[in-house]
This record gives C-alpha cells, structure tokens and sequence, in this order.
C-alpha cells in the first residue's frame, strides 16, 4: 500500500516503477511528520490529523447546494437528494493493490483513527473525520503486470475541507496533518481554494471503446452459451464508450447535471470516476446495515423524464414496501413496470443478486430482512428491479475489537451477483475470458466512511472515468445481467440505455 501525506504525488525514490515521493513500509507507507511535543508516549505511528466541525447555515436548499461549494474541478461527492459530503483537496491518501486493496485501505484507515484528534460540534453521520474511496471492480486488470505495475487498485482520500449536510443541518469540516507546515490551516485553508467557475465540455465527440458496439453481442451470446452448457447461472458483461470532449472535463459539471436529473440515484465523484449510481451497496448507521439490490431492467421509451421516486432506502429493520409513484396517466410506464415485474428472465436475474447479497451479510447481522418480492424502481432513464436488503449488525463486545466497518462490510459483498454473477468464481473467470474490458473502477465499490466506521458505498455504475493523463478523454461504462433466455440485440439496447445517464452529462 502507498499513502501520501497532505495531497503529495505517491511513489517511492529509487523503486522501479513508481513516482517518487514517499517510503514504503509493508503494511502502509506515508511520510510521518516528526512527532510533536504532545504525542502521547506509546502512540501509534503514523501521520496524525486534526478535525474540526462546525454547523453552518449557509447552504441552499437545493439539489446542487452541495455540488454548488466545489471550489474546482478536482472534486470528491457523494450526493443525493441535496443531501450527502463534497470535500476538496487532501490531507492524506492511500493507495492499494490487489486482492488486498479493501483490508489495506481499511486498516490504514483504523491506524489514522487511533490518532486523530476529532473536534465534531455536529456529530451526525458524515460530520467529523471522513475519508472517500475508490476500488477496482478486479483483484487483477489486463495488462497491469507487463504494462503498469504500479497501477493502484484502489485510493482512499482525506480531503482538507467537507461540506455536509443531512434533512435541515448542515456543517464544514477542516482537516489538517500535524506537522505539515506546507499547508494552510484555519481560514487560510478556505482561501487557498478560491472557486474557479465551472466549464463545460463543448463538444463531445463519442467513439467505440475495447469492444465495438457492433461486436459486443457476439460477447453477449458467448455469455449465453456458457449459461446454456451449464457452466454457470448468470455472468454480467460490460461495454466501454470513449468519449473526447472541446475543453477538459470539469468534474462540477458532471455531478450538477446528474445531481438534478437524477437526484434519486447517489452522484459520486472519487478519484476520477464520476457517476450516479441507483445500487447502494451496503450503508452502515448505529447498528443498522442496509443494502439496495437492482438487478433486471427495461427501458422507458419515452426517454429521460422526470424522476419517479420510491420512499427513501429505510434505516430500520422494516419490509420496503414502496414502488415509488408512477405518474398519473403514463401507461407506457405502467405497461412497463408490469412487464418487467412478471418477466421471467428479469426475476431469475433480480433473484441471484438478491441472494448473493442477504448471504454475503448474514454472517455479521443477528437479524435481517429480505422482501420475497421486488418493486420497480423508476428512473429518467429506466426502470429496475429493486429489494432493500437491512440487517442489525451483531452486537459487539465493548471491550473485544471493532466493529466491522463500512467498507470491510464493501468487501464482503462485493462483487455481488449484479455485477458479477453466479457462482462467483465461475462468473469472474468468464468475464476475465470474454469481455474484453478493463473494468477498472466500474463495478466496483465507491463512497465515504466515517471516524465510526459507518459510512455508504455504492456500486460505480452509470458512471465514468475521466483520464489520469489527458482530462479531454473520459470513458463511459454500461453492463448487463446475462442469463440463459438473454437476447444478444436487446442487452445492447439495454446497454445503450445505461449508457444515458453520463451521455447526458457530458452536453452543455
């Protein structure tokens, strides 16, 4: 693992195939500022954090408020109904490879805990010290060995300053690292991000990606085949579109466009993947863990419209009963969400998902509840299958060790059937055979924990990642469930549909 301190460039001097700017230890690596004259003695080592926040009144009730106080393009979100984090620069980040990338990033994480001094007047979720992350969808990806070895798996950020908010609160938080003497604190903290206006892409020029639309159902019927001969029970495969804009991509662009247009889905901006994901993979709140499962979809003809939101994804242990409102008088919507709830093909894929999740969690809950049924999640772009799946985490021995936290819970549900497939092992195997993509972060977990350890992270979907080198290129991700009754021509419409959400996103 690689940390750098206070948002420097990661890497080791004199390590082949790594920038430079930091040591590696074996566990976790950071340029610990020297200890100071009130670190207690028998401390752990490793850089410490100082954490403010303060309640704020400032903050519009709107659904791009938050988005709104992004000083630049460099942003961190996670977004939904107005509500959510925004943070900007970094006080510290961790990078990590591999299989271990989850249990890397989240013991770093526990060792800057046991020394952060937390100042928190708000004490709500998100307020106080917080950390946003990004993981690769794969413990592997195509060509990392023989062409980037250094390549992280996954990054785990403290930014320097988040805004927050939740119902009617809203707060600001400041972090600093102890013995940085490079970075500015207190109000120059704030003033050292001057808000530069927003820029739009201009024009996008849209291109085929690793797998050219016209070829994917070849992939996709491949898939089938494989289903078909027994080897496994579902696969879901991806596609990629390169985009190429006018003018570099401002992140605040992205996120103000997704976060009005869909303001039900989670907008996310982490480390250069951007998106507005419907599927939130696992929140963790006092206890309580919940998970919304999408699996099966069809699209709304009629095209981007106006949202249809179900209740809000419970916190408590209660059945989800919702389907969220349909609007009056739209049959084609109605007509819709009644076939997609009696389609056959839709309900095996929606319940291999659901399964992979209620077990993946079962061990860490004393309770849970699974709905025997779905309703239909309503979209601008298209309805889905959904369950909430919610849980009470197993109590925990105050004296014993920590509680699992939000993101080890990540892990252990991640990769879920809706985006991998079932058996998991034989799906991943078939995706790494035939796809032809490197996922990188798509699919894969991306959100916020907390000083607690709860926090919410969702699956990249509907999502996008703007290029670490050239800010003009971003690619675009869509994936679909395959099963044995899959038609080739219609996962690519479907696919065309999931892709609508960042499409739009890139227009002026």
């Amino acid at each position: 693992m690689i940390a750098s301190p206070a948002g420097g460039t990661p890497g080791t001097p004199g390590v082949p195939g790594t920038p430079t700017g930091t040591t590696v230890y074996d566990t976790w690596v950071a340029e610990a500022p020297p200890p100071s004259d009130d670190t207690p003695r028998g401390a752990p080592e490793g850089p410490q954090l100082v954490v403010r926040t303060v309640a704020i009144d400032d903050l519009p009730d709107t659904p791009t408020a938050l988005v709104d106080r992004l000083p630049d393009t460099h942003a961190l979100a996670w977004v939904r109904h107005g509500d959510g984090l925004v943070g900007w620069g970094e006080a510290l980040r961790f990078e990590t490879f591999g299989p271990g990338r989850f249990a890397d990033a989240d013991d770093a994480w526990r060792q800057v805990l046991d020394r952060a001094v937390v100042h928190d007047d708000v004490t709500l979720p998100g307020s106080g010290l917080v950390a946003f992350g990004s993981f690769a969808f794969d413990d592997v990806s195509p060509g990392d060995e023989s062409e980037d070895p250094a390549r992280a798996s996954g990054a785990l950020i403290v930014p320097r300053v988040v805004v927050g908010r939740r119902g009617d609160r809203a707060w600001m938080t400041t972090i600093s690292l102890v013995g940085d003497r490079s970075a500015p604190v207190g109000e120059d903290l704030l003033s050292a991000y001057p808000h530069q206006p927003v820029v739009e892409p201009g024009r996008v020029v849209l291109a085929d990606g690793a797998v050219g639309a016209a070829d994917w159902p070849a992939v996709v019927a491949e898939g089938v085949a494989r289903i078909q001969s027994g080897e496994l029970e579902k696969v879901v495969l991806a596609r990629d579109v390169v985009a190429t804009a006018e003018h570099p991509i401002d992140t605040r662009h992205l996120l103000g466009r997704l976060a009005s247009a869909y303001d039900a889905c989670w907008a996310f901006s982490v480390d250069g993947m951007v998106g507005a994901t419907p599927e939130l993979l696992v929140r963790s709140e006092k206890g309580l863990v919940a998970s919304r499962v999408l699996a099966g979809t069809i699209r709304r003809e009629h095209g981007r419209g106006v949202e249809a939101d179900p209740a809000p994804l419970p916190t408590t242990v209660q059945p989800q009963r919702s389907a969220g409102a349909v609007r009056d008088g739209d049959d084609a919507d109605l007509l819709h969400a009644a076939q997609l709830a009696r389609s056959s093909k839709d309900l095996e894929e929606h319940e291999f998902a659901v399964r992979s999740v209620a077990a993946a969690l079962e061990p860490f809950c004393s309770s849970m509840n699974v709905p025997e049924a779905p309703f239909v999640l309503h979209l601008p772009n298209v309805m889905h299958l959904a369950t909430d799946v919610t849980g009470v985490l197993t109590d925990q021995n105050p004296a014993g060790p920590r509680p699992p936290s939000s993101l080890s819970l990540a892990a252990a549900l991640h990769p879920s059937a809706a985006v991998c497939g079932t058996p998991t092992t034989a799906a991943r195997s078939l995706i790494r055979e035939i796809e032809g993509l490197d996922r990188a972060r798509y699919a894969g977990p991306v959100g916020w924990v907390g000083a607690d350890g709860d926090g919410e992270w969702g699956i990249a979907l509907r999502s996008a990642e703007i290029s670490p080198t050239d800010s003009r290129h971003i690619r675009l991700f869509a994936g679909c469930g395959i099963v044995a009754a899959s038609d080739p021509q219609a996962e690519l419409a479907e696919s065309e549909a999931k892709l609508e959400p960042m499409r739009y996103a890139l227009t002026r």
